[in-house]
């Protein structure tokens, strides 16, 4: 295969910038050109140029989103970050209590389901009977991962933070005493909806009220522009009141935007 010169890394980097809003750094060539080789091995392409030229010239864009699908990354886990999820066990339980029938999330980078699937645990935990009127929409720029989702099957390993009780409530046990996994039941399947979407290029089309946007470890990979436009639009989406959860190593500290702190990684409308 061949290497990956500076020029060819710069079209890359600004058509992955102009697709998917994901800004790479200059120090980042290896990495884009480690991803981009096993979708060239894929397609029996020896030479970067050529793969460029391929994916440009494609008109379904249907090799872009192969492209995208490569370049994300895709780091998550059930429960990861717990507080948050306690944070909205809470305020869920004050909303439930104060007679509100409706509830809907929005995991905006939902990647594997580790999130979206925590989620719904949490909130049919929370709700209980009140949970007849519950949705969650996971959205990921890679349909790679958004069909991981849908077959929402996980190895054991990969459930260790959840509880074995809730695991065993919402989980059918699959395969072999080998290689024992793990299918989410119908009872979670049922709120979540699994969409594909670009989040550098808002408007949306969901209307909303939302009352909760996990947008977790996504922002690092945006510029000033691509945040700032994003997180117009979650304000939005949200109702008053309502919460916008980003990564621990994220803050809008700096940032352009009418959200309130309520502690480090939490904002409210």
């Amino acid at each position: 295969m061949s290497r990956l010169d500076k020029r060819t890394f710069e079209k890359f980097r600004r058509l992955v910038y102009d697709k998917s809003g994901i800004s790479l750094g200059e120090q980042k060539e290896a990495l884009v050109a480690a991803r981009i080789g096993k979708r060239m091995r894929t397609l029996n392409m020896e030479s970067f140029d050529a793969y460029l030229k391929f994916v440009t010239r494609d008109e379904s864009g249907e090799e872009v989103v192969h492209l995208i699908d490569a370049i994300s990354t895709n780091v998550t886990g059930f429960f990861r970050e717990p507080e948050h999820f306690d944070f909205l066990a809470k305020v869920l339980a004050k909303w439930r209590d104060s007679g509100q029938t409706r509830f809907r999330i929005w995991s905006a980078a939902g990647s594997t389901g580790e999130e979206p699937f925590t989620l719904a645990m949490v909130m049919l935990e929370t709700l209980g009977s009140r949970a007849s009127n519950v949705r969650i929409l996971a959205t990921d720029i890679s349909t790679q991962v958004l069909e991981r989702c849908r077959v929402g099957a996980y190895k054991k390993e990969r459930l260790a933070a959840v509880p074995s009780a809730m695991r065993d409530r919402y989980f059918v046990r699959a395969g072999n005493r080998h290689s024992p996994h793990y299918v989410a039941k119908e009872e979670l399947r049922r709120i979540l909806l699994f969409k594909r979407l670009n989040l550098s290029t808002p408007p949306f089309p969901m209307r909303g009220p939302l009352d909760c946007v996990f947008c977790r470890n996504v922002m690092i990979y945006f510029d000033n522009e691509v945040r700032g436009k994003l997180l117009a639009e979650i304000y939005r989406l949200l109702k008053p009141g309502g919460y916008l959860m980003v990564g621990h190593a994220e803050s809008l500290t700096g940032m352009v935007s009418d959200f309130k702190t309520v502690r480090p990684s939490i904002y409210t409308k």
